[in-house]
């Protein structure tokens, strides 16, 4: 019987919401943040090969990034690393990636997976995504993988599902979608108890897919075919010639909040988002007075709710300090409370600190 499994793992950004430790040239995807020897990338990989086979497992880059792939990763070889010259948002990403693997087996059922993510469940995640991969394979329709929520959470995406019709054991037609809502709408989500976070991991079908992006995005309509043209060369590194003119453009808004067909699978795998300092805070363990030390060495003295990560050989000694993230990486120390988000990003853009050294 043919093996119709395959995995598309998302590695192409710039991580610049977790700055400095994500920098432009090294982003999170490609850090081992918490000190057990495999990257975010690599533990993405070693998770997703024990239930799809490695040579259906394709991760997409952009082209600055392939060294680190390739360090990384050493197992894939060209045929299996798919460049982008320039970044085109999540859609340029699954389009190329679909249009590709479809190629390689029309029959191709894709499992796509950011490369940053925290799964605290192995097993489970394995029986839910392969469940999932099933519906997909028998429906003509789009799946998205949500989590309940365990706190009104502002920073992530939600999900509504439609719990009166249930397709399949946990998977539901989708309501609607909201990105990251404010605090109010957030504990009102909580309450309904039909609603999920929105994890970014999706399964679908290529035909389908291709099909949606031919109907929903009308610059598709003339790159699809032109796309689908390229991956005849079998041969990746060929990126297409038109890639910088696709649309800049997010998977969620453009596709999965505009299709027909979209359904959500309730996930029970554990999950976490390694978007910024503010979620790290929320997701990872900390210790009895609140602290996080990110594969740190630190002595702290009367301090409760930071998040302290140096680099291995530093140490830290702190007194004092109340919900703070102590971050060092390279040339720059940044000290700042852990909410200030505007504050965080405010110095990522300034000048004098840059972001183009390790």
């Amino acid at each position: 019987m043919a093996d119709n499994k395959y995995c598309l793992i998302l590695a192409g950004g710039n991580g610049s919401r977790l700055w400095p430790i994500s920098r432009t040239v090294k982003p999170k995807q490609f850090l081992d943040l918490f000190g057990t020897g495999r990257t975010l990338l690599q533990q993405t990989y070693d998770r997703v090969a024990k239930f799809i086979d490695p040579s259906h497992i394709y991760v997409s880059t952009n082209v600055a990034y392939l060294p680190l792939v390739y360090e990384q990763l050493p197992e894939l070889d060209d045929m299996h690393i798919l460049e982008e010259p320039v970044r085109r948002g999540t859609l340029a990403s699954v389009a190329w990636g679909s249009v590709f693997i479809a190629k390689q087996n029309p029959q191709a059922t894709l499992f796509v997976t950011p490369a940053d993510q925290i799964i605290l469940k192995e097993e489970q995640y394995r029986q839910d995504v392969l469940h999932g991969m099933e519906f997909a394979s028998e429906n003509d329709g789009l799946l998205v993988m949500g989590i309940t929520p365990s706190r009104p959470e502002t920073g992530y995406g939600y999900i509504q599902m439609n719990d009166d019709r249930p397709l399949s054991h946990d998977i539901y037609p989708v309501k609607s979608f909201t990105e990251k809502p404010d605090a109010e709408f957030a504990n009102i989500f909580m309450q309904e108890e039909n609603f999920l976070w929105n994890t970014g991991l999706l399964c679908f079908n290529t035909r389908v897919m291709l099909d949606n992006l031919f109907m929903l995005i009308p610059e598709y309509r003339l790159e699809i075919p032109r796309l689908m043209a390229e991956a005849e060369s079998n041969d990746p590194k060929l990126v297409p010639e038109n890639f910088n003119v696709l649309p800049n453009r997010n998977m969620d808004v453009s596709i999965l909040e505009r299709s027909e067909h979209v359904y959500v699978q309730r996930g029970h795998f554990g999950w976490a988002d390694i978007g910024t300092w503010a979620s790290i805070g929320k997701d990872l363990p900390a210790n009895d007075e609140g602290n996080i030390l990110l594969n740190t060495d630190a002595h702290l003295y009367e301090c409760s709710g930071n998040i302290v990560r140096l680099p291995e050989g530093r140490t830290a000694v702190i007194k004092g300090l109340k919900d703070y993230v102590v971050a060092e990486e390279g040339e720059i120390l940044m000290i700042c409370p852990r909410q200030d988000v505007a504050a965080m990003r405010r110095m990522h853009t300034d000048t004098k600190f840059g972001d183009s050294k390790n």
